[in-house]
């Protein structure tokens, strides 16, 4: 039979995940524009500093490209995995970043919607 500290502490956690699901399961699934927004909000937090993140005005850092501009050089898409494992760049002043799974989701659809040349 369990000790009353362990059925207390499993009362406890079978209320948590009651009350708040998705702190143990996990984010849920976020529509299209409410992942867009999740994003633009990481990237304003993590890119902001430097990158341009709308479809008009420059970078901060002249020598950050703007992200509207990011199909110029790569296929957006493509960033998905450096996201999750940690963009590595030849700009030592870049950071290294990673991110959850549905974040980089986000991330990347952001940046699709917000690119002046889609790529064919």
């Amino acid at each position: 039979m369990p000790s009353p500290r362990t059925r207390l502490l499993s009362a406890v956690v079978l209320a948590v995940a009651l009350a708040a699901p998705g702190v143990i399961a996990g984010p849920r699934t976020l529509s299209e524009p409410e992942s867009i927004a999740l994003g633009r909000s990481l990237a304003a937090r993590n890119c902001g500093m430097c990158h341009a993140l709308d479809r008009t005005g420059p970078s901060p850092n002249r020598q950050a490209p703007p992200f509207r501009s990011l199909n110029d050089r790569f296929d957006v898409e493509q960033l998905g995995e450096g996201l999750a494992t940690g963009i590595l760049t030849k700009h030592p002043a870049m950071p290294e970043f990673r991110f959850e799974p549905h974040e980089v989701v986000a991330i990347v659809r952001y940046l699709r919607s917000v690119q002046d040349k889609q790529r064919t």
